[in-house]
């Protein structure tokens, strides 16, 4: 195992530092409000020191989002012993437990009220967040149909598909209702019929990878990121 010296060490800290400084203040104040000033102070940096790991807000909304994006696609991009149904399922744990932080959810709203005036903000966050995880479910369901395992024309529609069954109810309540706070039961019961719904629709084998499915949804739902 390679070892990183203290430094490299110390500059890997401070760039988690700063991103989560710039995920606190992007979720106060949205795009057009988060100042690169703020985020220094919440990372308890100086601004010329921010400047030498993010050369601008573009680049350091860039970097936070793709870190988010990374996070939920580790399953599909490190794919488990167990299979594509254990893949898909750990999938949508992570993408609840990751689009479900209040965080999270309080950046959207922001960003949903400032693209009427600011429409370039609106397509910046789509295509630093949504649009590259679209990308990364695709890859996954592609080489998911040249396995044999899933049936599809369009692999945009199948992965727009998986993500909408999953979760796009409880997200929506959540976004217009900012003091709604879904127990994990609930959450459950649309993760696992939205898969249900997915298997039957595109699965190659769905009685196999249903009967799958229902020993994992007997367990209990895997433990939050925000829980560690």
């Amino acid at each position: 195992m390679t070892q990183i010296s203290r430094r490299e060490q110390n500059r890997i800290e401070r760039e988690h530092r700063i991103l989560e400084a710039a995920m606190t203040v992007f979720a106060q104040s949205g795009y057009s409000g988060a100042g690169m000033d703020a985020i220094a102070a919440e990372a308890g940096i100086t601004k010329p020191t921010l400047y030498q790991y993010f050369e601008s807000k573009e680049a350091l909304f860039s970097a936070m989002m793709r870190g988010f994006r990374n996070e939920m696609l580790d399953v599909f991009q490190h794919p488990s012993d167990e299979g594509m149904v254990q893949d898909l399922y750990l999938f949508a744990w992570d993408y609840a437990d990751t689009v479900m932080r209040p965080d999270m959810l309080a950046l959207a709203r922001l960003i949903i009220g400032e693209v009427g005036r600011f429409p370039e903000i609106g397509r910046y966050y789509q295509e630093a967040g949504p649009d590259r995880l679209l990308q990364g479910i695709m890859t996954y369901l592609d080489s998911c149909r040249a396995a044999g395992r899933l049936e599809f024309q369009d692999a945009e529609l199948a992965a727009e598909d998986l993500w909408g069954l999953i979760l796009s109810a409880p997200r929506t309540h959540a976004l217009y209702k900012p003091d709604l706070v879904p127990p994990r039961a609930d959450l459950a019961r649309f993760i696992h019929n939205g898969l249900r719904v997915f298997l039957r629709a595109y699965s190659t084998r769905p009685a196999d990878d249903l009967t799958q499915l229902e020993k994992l949804t007997r367990l209990p739902p895997p433990a939050s990121t925000g829980d560690a």
